[in-house]
């Protein structure tokens, strides 16, 4: 599993990463997600956002979804961080 991650503030592109996994074929999809946006977090140095409901219907309708800042309990240096499966 392959995902990319940018952080932006504005209209202004700040960092992208892309961190690929060996994925469990034991374990659920969530599950091997959830270890991938754990490393990419790390890579990009940010905290691990909340995973709300609307986040889990843009992934599954578009591979894709959205966190802003909203979605930290800290202050973070960005404005959106938005992931994508790429693979």
């Amino acid at each position: 599993m392959t995902l990319e991650g940018r952080l932006m503030t504005g209209n202004r592109l700040l960092e992208v990463k892309e961190v690929s996994i060996e994925t469990d074929p034991d374990a659920p999809f969530s599950k091997n997600l959830e270890r991938a946006l754990i490393l990419l977090c790390k890579e990009l140095d940010v905290p691990v956002p909340v995973w709300m409901k609307k986040n889990t219907k843009e992934f599954a309708a578009f591979y894709q979804t959205v966190f802003f800042a909203e979605s930290y309990q800290e202050k973070v240096r960005f404005d959106r961080f938005q992931i994508r499966l790429t693979e």
